[in-house]
């Protein structure tokens, strides 16, 4: 298939407004990029926040179209929309055919994590070690392969805790990554929550590769986790975001049982005080490991 993109500012246009007319100019997707050096570290659930100097890339499908005809027609209607200066400011240029899966695979390494753990892809071989507890797991549209820090760091702990036959749960489980390494490892039983279909979806079918699917409960969850009436767990996992750490605070305390594990991730060392003074009152801080600008909180809670 041949592909070209459309790329330009975003400027002062409505997200949603130039989404809209881009799905009706036939864009396949839309991507949106930072122009300048200001990260976006933490929009809330649901929210879209954008960069300063925010740069649009919209894919089209240059086989359906009639050749620079239609492609003057698309830019002519964006001016409309943002301006007449997206006429000097676009750049149209072809993208070149490859096969998209597998130019993201061949980036993805085999990686361990503390002693024993490891995540593969599929097509990888086995590790040579002879205790390796080994998770199955290719990129997907849900967060987590365990190259991230947050992820990294979690697995890097979860490695060393006596899961074997105990519950765990994983809160925001995206492809769902934490609950089935904690399943290799031994664990009883999953409870992985999310407040994303699209992430129940990857870990359902990550679990299934991992031959786990049987051991796991998958649920999806509000925004706020009011609704989440968990069945406390000698482990809980939560590697989402500082905020909404905070304020899960009191359901994820419940959710842990008497003397039970708690790991807490996606957040930056910045932040760390803050999420650890949430749940000071009912859990003892083991450790807070970092990585990068990035850092893990291990605590244990109160008998």
């Amino acid at each position: 298939m041949a592909l070209y993109e459309i790329e330009f500012p975003l400027g002062d246009a409505s997200v949603e407004s130039l989404e809209a007319l881009l799905a009706e100019l036939g864009a396949m997707s839309i991507t949106l990029r930072d122009r300048g050096d200001d990260p976006v570290l933490e929009p809330r659930p649901g929210e879209i926040r954008l960069w300063p100097d925010t740069l649009v890339r919209a894919l089209f499908d240059d086989s359906e179209d009639d050749g620079w005809m239609a492609k003057a027609h698309r830019l002519e209607r964006l001016a409309g929309v943002l301006g007449p200066h997206i006429t000097q400011a676009a750049r149209i240029h072809a993208v070149p055919e490859k096969n998209w899966e597998r130019e993201w695979l061949q980036d993805l390494q085999s990686m361990r994590f503390g002693r024993r753990l490891w995540v593969c892809p599929t097509s990888a071989p086995a590790p040579q070690d002879p205790d390796a507890v080994v998770v199955r797991l290719d990129p997907g549209l849900a967060f987590g392969t365990g190259t991230h820090p947050t992820t990294a760091l979690c697995l890097q702990i979860l490695d060393s805790l006596p899961v074997s036959g105990r519950r765990v749960i994983d809160y925001g489980c995206g492809s769902g990554i934490l609950g089935l390494a904690a399943l290799r490892m031994g664990a009883a039983h999953v409870t992985a929550l999310d407040l994303d279909p699209q992430a129940l979806l990857a870990t359902r079918d990550n679990a299934s590769r991992n031959g786990v699917l049987a051991n796991i409960d998958v649920r999806l969850v509000a925004d706020n986790g009011a609704d989440a009436r968990l069945e406390p767990a000698f482990c809980v996992m939560a590697n989402i975001l500082a905020g909404p750490l905070i304020d899960l605070a009191p359901t994820l305390t419940a959710a842990c049982e008497a003397d039970g594990h708690l790991l807490l991730s996606g957040l930056l060392r910045t932040q760390a005080y803050a999420v650890r003074a949430a749940y000071g009152a009912a859990f003892a801080m083991v450790q807070i490991i970092e990585r990068d600008e990035w850092c893990c909180i291990y605590a244990r809670r109160g008998v």
